[in-house]
């Protein structure tokens, strides 16, 4: 059995609330000039998913901390070079498949090399394949699957050609890198063109990596017990004891939580106030991704019902957590018709939160360049009326 070092700070329930805030930039005022890199600077790593709704989800989360940020200037922070030519992000397996900072591209050599020594999806490539990819990429630059010659044998989805196979190995190995996402495909280059030389390498041991990673999850999550550390990026409860008394990260104990937890120094030494984001998050969101932390720290509990069927559906296709006054005061399932953003379905925590859910609404539709709002259900009908007339003065 793991013993951990007696704990140094005690915080209430309500304090490790407002650190988590603070630490994922929701509490206090944004920092507008360092922009969409900055939020991913600070979070660390941003998910990529398939769905959009009202956008995609990497575009959802630099919305929730900064507001109304053009949606192409968040497709260029990412992907678009520095005046050097280096990217300033990469894409790789995170807690899924994450945009990360570039500089953290040698603290994940130890996934690089797990992924090296073993089998992958026990596909057999033909003959040749692999090195046929490194080739093409090398000669042509840049290219999606399709272009080195077809992702898919068949119509269905995950029927992966062996180019694709190839190539996304080649990804895993960290010998190839997506250098932006074009229409929701990859578009992979060879990491020796892609990545910063300083940065191209796997020198980093095992351990150095995933102290680094602990770290770096500590000072996203503000303060969080082991599993909230390893969830961050997908890490082993045993890799994470193995780093956590060097990651300078500080023992505390949080009220009401019952296990072991740490902190970010740097979240401890001023009290976290500010004003607090009124917004909707993506359900996949670093504040909601782990859904015992959130039920812990907000008595909240958020599940992505997409694959869900219709049925057995609670909350919606794609319930996103309305965030204000640092709680989660409700859900709202969107949808978009022309220029009418829909709330097809809508959750309230209770009438307090229907100025804070109305509001949400109409920012999120001026952003994505709806004019109306219009909601189909409420959970709780005799509130649908005090959201309509909300949403009316609103909209006036």
């Amino acid at each position: 059995m793991t013993s951990f070092p007696r704990p140094a700070t005690e915080l209430s329930a309500d304090e490790a609330r407002r650190i988590a805030l603070r630490a994922q930039g929701l509490l206090g005022a944004p920092d507008r000039r360092a922009g969409v890199r900055g939020v991913l600077r600070r979070l660390g790593a941003v998910q990529l998913d398939t769905i959009s709704v009202l956008a995609r989800s990497h575009e959802l989360v630099p919305y929730a901390r900064l507001g109304a940020t053009g949606r192409d200037t968040v497709e260029d922070a990412y992907w678009k070079p520095g005046r050097t030519g280096a990217p300033h992000a990469f894409e790789y397996w995170s807690h899924a498949a994450c945009i990360l900072p570039i500089e953290e591209w040698p603290h994940f050599a130890f996934r690089r090399r797990a992924y090296r020594d073993r089998p992958h999806w026990n596909h057999e490539l033909p003959e040749g394949t692999y090195e046929q990819v490194i080739k093409q990429l090398r000669a042509e630059g840049p290219l999606t699957a399709t272009e080195l010659g077809g992702a898919k044998r068949t119509s269905e989805w995950w029927d992966w050609s062996s180019t694709k196979v190839a190539v996304e190995r080649a990804l895993m190995y960290g010998e190839v890198v997506c250098v932006e996402r074009r229409g929701w495909k990859r578009v992979y280059d060879l990491a020796e063109r892609a990545v910063p030389e300083a940065l191209l390498h796997d020198r980093l041991d095992d351990t150095e990596c995933l102290r680094r990673l602990v770290r770096l999850a500590g000072r996203a999550l503000g303060v969080g017990t082991r599993a909230d550390l390893a969830d961050y990026h997908r890490l082993k409860a045993e890799q994470v004891d193995a780093v956590i008394a060097d990651s300078g990260l500080v023992p505390v104990t949080v009220a009401g939580w019952g296990r072991p937890a740490w902190a970010d120094p740097a979240a401890l030494e001023t009290p976290p106030r500010g004003r607090h984001r009124t917004t909707l998050l993506s359900p996949f969101d670093s504040l909601v991704w782990e859904r015992a932390r959130t039920e812990r720290i907000f008595g909240f509990t958020h599940r992505l019902e997409a694959y869900v069927p219709r049925p057995k559906r609670v909350h919606g296709y794609y319930a996103m957590p309305v965030l204000a006054g640092g709680r989660l005061v409700g859900r709202v399932d969107p949808g978009r018709e022309g220029r009418t953003l829909v709330a097809r379905q809508v959750t309230l925590d209770g009438p307090k939160a229907v100025p804070a859910v109305a509001q949400a609404l109409v920012e999120a539709a001026s952003w994505v360049d709806c004019t109306d709002v219009r909601v189909e259900r409420v959970d709780a009908p005799e509130m649908r009326a005090l959201l309509a007339g909300e949403l009316a003065r609103l909209l006036a």
